[in-house]
C-alpha cells in the first residue's frame, strides 16, 4: 500500500459546488480513493491521497483553477 499525503492548497476560482465536484472528480481521477474536503469562502482544498503534491497542483490546474504554491 502506498504511503498517503495530505496536502493543504490554496486555490482561486473556486465559486460553487460545481466547482467543488470539478476539483473532486479532478483528484479523484488519478487516485480514486482520495478524499477531497473544500472551503469555498476560504478558497482551500485539503486533499488526503497517495499522489505527490505537484500531481495534485496540476490536475486541479488543469481544470482551469489557480493553485497558490
Amino acid at each position: 500500500m502506498s504511503d498517503t499525503h495530505k496536502h493543504q492548497l490554496q486555490v482561486k476560482g473556486m465559486t460553487c459546488q460545481h466547482c467543488v465536484k470539478a476539483v473532486t472528480k479532478a483528484v479523484q481521477a488519478l487516485d480514486p480513493a482520495a478524499t477531497v474536503a473544500v472551503e469555498l469562502p476560504q478558497g482551500q482544498v485539503t486533499v488526503q491521497t497517495t499522489l505527490s503534491r505537484e500531481a495534485t497542483v496540476q490536475a486541479i490546474s488543469d481544470e482551469g483553477y489557480d493553485v497558490q504554491a
